[in-house]
């Protein structure tokens, strides 16, 4: 379905549209400097590598594979997070979307829309789901290192060749990646506003929400805690 222009919102309070102005000055500047000089397709593929439609297939895809079920136990419980916390940021971005309702830049051009709420522009989803996925995996690096120790012991093909290959241990590895990630994250953040999909303060609202899930999901709604709630409710 492709992107239509949503009804005219409500007028801000003269503060509030004082910010709006700013913020909406400052996005179109950062967009229409970086066209000439970031090619688009770099900035198209950072949008296809954040999307919902790519991460949920390939997450599933892995924890239902034997790879997580019976080679890495570690692997799968940080599988199961990023798929609950994927599923709570798809929640409170329509929620906070379909509350806002600020409407996308003008120049946004040839965007395709997966849900009604994506017609609205606050707050990024592409960037509160990296944010999540980065403060998770960072939050998360001892399991991480356990789960990348469990493919090694396994003699998982491929995790040995790839770790032989950038010469890591485990806990090389695990500091890479996450700074590999990091930097995915931050740099399909910024694409949001220079693709002209997103105003700075959509992104930066994005963002900060998707780091607070990651704290969310690892503190308090990770596997390992609803699976012992369950149980003990059980028995």
């Amino acid at each position: 379905m492709e992107s239509k222009s949503p009804p005219p919102a409500a007028l801000p309070p003269p503060i509030l549209g004082r910010l709006i102005n700013i913020d909406t000055a400052v996005s179109y500047h950062l967009h229409s400097t970086a066209q000439p000089i970031i090619p688009r397709y770099l900035l198209k593929t950072l949008e296809i590598s954040g999307d919902g439609r790519l991460f949920f297939p390939i997450a599933i895809s892995l924890f239902l594979s034997p790879l997580s079920t019976t080679t890495s136990p570690g692997l799968r419980s940080l599988l199961a997070d990023l798929l609950l916390g994927a599923i709570i940021d798809l929640i409170f971005v329509g929620l906070i979307k379909h509350l806002v309702q600020r409407p996308r830049p003008v120049y946004n051009k040839d965007m395709f829309l997966t849900f009604a709420v994506d017609h609205w522009s606050f707050p990024s989803g592409h960037s509160s789901r990296v944010c999540f996925i980065a403060g998770f995996l960072c939050l998360s690096s001892p399991v991480l290192g356990e789960a990348i120790s469990q493919l090694r012991y396994a003699r998982v093909e491929f995790v040995d060749k790839l770790l032989n290959l950038v010469d890591f241990d485990g806990g090389k590895a695990v500091n890479f990646l996450v700074l590999v990630v990091s930097s995915w994250a931050a740099a399909t953040s910024i694409s949001r506003v220079l693709l002209g999909r997103h105003f700075v303060c959509d992104v930066i609202a994005g963002a900060s929400l998707g780091v607070l899930e990651a704290l969310l999901v690892y503190q308090f709604l990770n596997y390992s805690n609803l699976a012992s709630n369950f149980l003990s409710n059980q028995f």
